[in-house]
């Protein structure tokens, strides 16, 4: 009778110590499941909010562009901005870079293509064509970019976009056409192709690959990393143009060194170049390609306000009526498919 009730009594213990194993097994998955959750919620939210940082650094740009002519030269510009960046970026990456430099000769080809395509053609085509074209002729231009990342996307990536997404893509490209124009649609009847919108067409294709085969070519580097060594094909390219452009002796094509010089250098370098391009790598891997492209539709707006604060050029209601366009259709784009 005591041994069949000491039976009883393990084999009560025995199932209250599987029911607790179970518990705590099941307490510990749900932990764990429920931190990658919350951790892949905040990774969107820090995605979304690389929506808005993204055109706010790249805004510089346009200041240091509208700067540079006379002071430095296009190509000079581009070699600086990206040496300067990958200096900065190296710091932080080098001890990835050395414990898998046996990938770098793997990535080397992809490196370089991605580097003559977004510092260098990105980079210098665009101080070209602004010597003989307007900023809303280049606005305008590089609005075409989010198409037609959305659309080599959606058929070569496989980037699925439903039709809210499409709905938000073509709300921000009008929101932005309206204050490239500022809100006088007549305008885009008189509009003229010249040599400059040229330069500015090739960069903007350039751009679309870039984006493409940024998303397309997998990495065994993080994104700080990868950029680096693009950054690096990038400057191995610029090197021999700049010299050419420096040897050429036609007009624009020459640098006045001084202080200025080295303030836009150092501030295309470090916001613009190393940040902006930074966060557009985050991006894209968070969102994919073609949400990530929506950057370029918020950029006229954060040039607008960077003008207002650092220039006092005023703000118009046109920049108003575009913001109210385009914000909703960036949040329309940005949403994921149920």
């Amino acid at each position: 009778m005591k041994r069949t009730r000491s039976v009883k009594r393990c084999k009560k213990a025995h199932r209250s110590s599987a029911c607790w194993q179970i518990c705590l097994s099941y307490n510990l998955v749900f932990h764990r499941h429920g931190f990658v959750v919350m951790s892949l919620l905040r990774d969107r939210r820090w995605a979304v909010a690389l929506l808005f940082i993204t055109p706010a650094l790249w805004s510089v740009n346009y200041l240091v562009g509208r700067i540079a002519p006379g002071t430095i030269a296009p190509h000079m510009l581009a070699l600086l901005r990206w040496s300067l960046a990958g200096l900065i970026l190296a710091a932080f990456a080098w001890p990835e870079l050395l414990s898998k430099r046996a990938s770098l000769f793997k990535e080397g080809w992809h490196c370089l293509v991605l580097g003559a395509l977004g510092m260098w053609i990105c980079g210098a085509w665009v101080y070209i064509g602004a010597r003989s074209t307007s900023a809303t002729h280049i606005a305008l231009i590089y609005a075409l970019s989010p198409v037609f990342i959305a659309l080599v996307s959606s058929f070569w990536l496989r980037e699925k976009l439903g039709l809210l997404q499409w709905l938000g893509i073509t709300l921000a490209f009008v929101g932005l056409v309206h204050v490239v124009i500022k809100g006088q649609w007549v305008v885009l009847a008189q509009v003229r192709l010249v040599t400059g919108d040229l330069w500015i067409l090739g960069a903007t294709v350039s751009w679309t690959l870039y984006s493409i085969f940024l998303k397309r070519w997998p990495s065994d580097f993080s994104p700080i990393a990868r950029l680096v060594l693009i950054i690096s094909g990038g400057v191995l390219l610029l090197l021999p143009l700049t010299a050419l452009e420096a040897l050429s002796g036609l007009p624009m094509t020459q640098t006045t060194w001084g202080w200025k010089t080295l303030a836009l250098a150092v501030a295309a370098a470090v916001i613009p170049g190393a940040g902006a391009y930074l966060a557009y790598a985050t991006l894209q891997k968070a969102l994919g390609a073609a949400r990530a492209g929506l950057t370029l539709y918020l950029a006229p707006l954060f040039a607008a306000l960077t003008a207002f604060l650092v220039l006092e050029e005023p703000v118009h209601v046109y920049h108003w009526v575009g913001a109210m366009v385009i914000l909703p259709g960036i949040y329309l784009a940005s949403r994921t498919r149920p």
